[in-house]
């Protein structure tokens, strides 16, 4: 049977409007955005999609196909004010506490911000949209001071963006993800958020679009476990040039996981991780003595849906010379 259609019909009087939680997420060095922090006074994001401007070719007298110019994103912000964390990306830098020299290189930035969805039945609570935006740099921008009068008014901060897109599997590359919460699954929107907004376990840290992906695809996460740890609980005989290598079943979000040797002394070395999160290999420095017991205290450990891991201890004893 065919479907008629029938404009605004009572529920279906979509609007959007408002922008609110804003979140900052400076980019370290390995390209990851850790260390959300609130961006209060945010007034206004203005997204500003460029490029996807057609090329026409012409053949045989006709016009034989339009190539199209690859699309980009900017953004413009408005602000009353910004996070102290923004003056790196706003080419600041601290000279001496308290004391900050502009003209310096601005650094790449992520950022969150949410806008309300309505209809006629529900008003502002129908719903709302969670918008992430990657690879972002701040052009310079004027900053216009007043002096106050009878009619004072704020100081409004104004920067334009400009983006570069991240990796997506299967699709292009982009520098921006939108969520729908009212297409998407509860329980994996509240996850999400967590790790937009921090937990009393997991730091507020921007997750790559393949996280947020595997979020809302997959199933619901395991109970956070170490699946098993190289060399094993009371392994004797281990050699002196081992690494520790530490395989989890969950992605890892954050750890503080420590060696020390039987008299406390630390030992120091680098952790890498696998493009899973999900192992963790501890390379020391230096060789290992020989003969020594060595103790490995399993700490801090939240996964990326901000389950915490109890701690543990294990230890293992080097080969004799």
């Amino acid at each position: 049977m065919a479907n008629k259609i029938v404009w605004d019909k009572t529920g279906e009087r979509f609007y959007e409007t408002g922008v609110d939680r804003g979140v900052l997420y400076v980019q370290d060095d390995q390209g990851k955005y850790p260390k959300g922090v609130a961006w209060n006074g945010l007034t206004g994001v203005t997204e500003s999609p460029t490029g996807a401007e057609p090329n026409p070719l012409y053949a045989d007298n006709i016009k034989y196909l339009n190539l199209f110019s690859v699309e980009e994103f900017e953004a413009n912000i408005e602000a009353y004010t910004y996070p102290e964390e923004f003056e790196e990306c706003d080419g600041s830098a601290e000279l001496t506490p308290g004391v900050t020299l502009g003209q310096q290189p601005r650094k790449t930035f992520g950022l969150c911000y949410r806008t309300k969805l309505g209809n006629d039945l529900e008003g502002e609570d129908y719903g709302y949209k969670l918008h992430l935006i990657y690879g972002a740099k701040a052009a310079p921008s004027d900053k216009g001071y007043e002096t106050i009068n009878d009619t004072p008014d704020a100081i409004t901060f104004s920067w334009d963006v400009t983006t570069t897109p991240v990796p997506v599997t299967g699709f292009k590359p982009t520098a921006l993800l939108v969520v729908d919460s009212t297409k998407v699954n509860a329980e994996a929107l509240a996850t999400l958020e967590n790790i937009l907004y921090g937990t009393d376990n997991l730091d507020p840290y921007l997750p790559l679009p393949d996280e947020v992906a595997a979020l809302f695809t997959g199933e619901a996460p395991d109970v956070l476990e170490l699946s098993s740890i190289d060399p094993d609980d009371e392994t004797t005989d281990v050699a002196i040039d081992a690494d520790i290598v530490f395989t989890f079943n969950n992605k890892i979000a954050k750890e503080s996981i420590v060696v020390t040797d039987s008299l406390g002394e630390m030992v120091v070395g680098t952790k890498t991780w696998d493009v899973t999160g999900k192992i963790l290999t501890f390379n020391p420095t230096v060789d290992l003595a020989n003969d020594t017991i060595y103790i490995v205290t399993i700490s801090g450990v939240v996964d990326i849906y901000g389950q915490a891991l109890a701690s543990t201890v294990k230890n293992f004893e080097t080969v004799s010379l």
